[in-house]
């Protein structure tokens, strides 16, 4: 009866020796792939921020901005200002010119009630430079 005994105590010391060298490989595969992906997330891009301001020279939230590279027609990005009349777009990093447009409706008030039939359509180009990696904060006057 002891030799029996015996062979249990071998056979679970080679499972857990098997558990031990499964578990530590796959720590190494995960620990391998947190660091890959770290290594991914460090993208390289250039970034354009600005404020719209309406004619009153204050901030104006919901202007419509688009951006794209110039000599391209169509837009490659939409945005809207938030409430501040700040927007933020990420662009490719090295030499490009870029033109931001933006646009707005605006109604005038009068006795604190807004004219809709008298809405005004205020626009505004600017072109900006990307060399590298960088930022680069513009302001769009809408006129």
């Amino acid at each position: 009866m002891r030799t029996l005994a015996k062979k249990k105590k071998t056979v679970n010391t080679e499972r857990l020796s098997w558990k031990l060298a499964l578990a530590l490989c796959l720590s190494l595969l995960l620990s391998y792939a947190a660091a890959q992906k770290k290594d991914d997330s460090k993208r390289h891009y250039g970034l354009i921020s600005g404020t719209a301001y309406g004619p009153d020279d204050r901030p104006l939230h919901g202007v419509s901005i688009t951006i794209h590279p110039e000599g391209k027609k169509h837009p490659s990005w939409d945005l809207v200002s938030d409430h501040r009349g700040e927007f933020a777009q990420r662009v490719p990093p090295g030499p490009e010119d870029y033109i931001v447009d933006g646009q707005v409706e605006l109604a005038p008030l009068e006795n604190g009630v807004p004219q809709l039939h008298k809405k005004k359509k205020l626009r505004d180009q600017v072109k900006v430079h990307i060399d590298n990696e960088e930022i680069r904060d513009i302001s769009i006057h809408m006129k």
